[in-house]
């Protein structure tokens, strides 16, 4: 299905919503962020689509925590440049937006049983800003970041999901930002993408199309599979944070269904409905 398709069908579906979505990014390249291509394209119509949340909650694979989960109460999120090696105008790039105390606060109590902690120290890394500069560019949604704990098993971050869930009835974006396969020491540049990439990714999708999330937190089931996508679970665990917060109320929209330089996987999904 083309990215054309799957928005118009996507604008259709959200005109009978109040409740906010669910978005899941494939972010990939930091180029991504200053590049005119499908990626950058997609993310900006995504954002003409979606209905205009009150607050953006970000699980990026790029705020990894040990032993906590935080949640940044910054009142003005710094922009983080977590990369090095590119060129000086991705460096320039700077993502104004505001944060959002008074909801981060909120969010830690939300998560006391995932003993969740404030912290102000963070910000907006590249994991956030990079696709939220497509979203939306003029940078006027406050949005703040949540992290994800390393030491937790896989089913640990859907139920963060679920917990975090009833925040789409206060107006609240959840946006997970990582890739469905990351594998980096596998990129093919210009090459055809890895068999791996191509059957987790497969898998993946059936088996999130089929809501079987316990199969996607089971790192029995998936195998050596699991380990060859994603030699760390970083980029992998927004996406079950995203399928957490959703319910089967939802339908399920993907874009983007492509594999980037071999072995990163560019799929991205939104769960919406009533």
């Amino acid at each position: 299905m083309s990215v054309t398709h799957s928005l118009q069908s996507l604008r259709d579906s959200l005109k009978a919503s109040d409740r906010m979505p669910l978005v899941f990014l494939g972010h990939g390249n930091p180029m991504n962020a200053i590049e005119d291509n499908i990626y950058s394209n997609s993310w900006s119509q995504l954002g003409e689509t979606l209905p205009r949340p009150q607050a953006i909650l970000v699980v990026s694979a790029h705020w990894m925590t040990q032993g906590s989960t935080l949640v940044d109460v910054s009142k003005l999120p710094k922009t983080i440049h977590d990369f090095y090696g590119f060129p000086d105008e991705l460096f320039a790039q700077q993502y104004p937006a505001q944060g959002d105390p008074k909801l981060a606060r909120d969010v830690v109590a939300l998560l006391a049983s995932h003993h969740a902690q404030e912290d102000d120290t963070w910000g907006l890394d590249h994991g956030a800003w990079t696709v939220l500069k497509h979203l939306y560019p003029e940078a006027d949604v406050p949005v703040f970041q949540l992290s994800i704990d390393m030491t937790k098993p896989l089913s640990w971050h859907l139920e963060i999901g679920k917990t975090l869930a009833q925040l789409r009835n206060r107006g609240v974006l959840i946006l997970g930002s990582g890739n469905v396969v990351h594998n980096l020491r596998a990129m093919r540049f210009g090459g055809k993408a890895q068999d791996f990439a191509l059957e987790f990714d497969t898998l993946f999708t059936d088996k999130l199309s089929n809501g079987d999330f316990k199969a996607l937190a089971d790192p029995k089931e998936l195998g050596t599979l699991l380990r060859l996508a994603h030699p760390t679970v970083d980029h992998y665990l927004p996406a079950l944070t995203i399928a957490g917060a959703s319910d089967k109320k939802d339908d399920l929209t993907f874009m983007t269904e492509s594999i980037d330089l071999g072995s990163v996987s560019m799929r991205s999904f939104i769960f919406h409905g009533a």
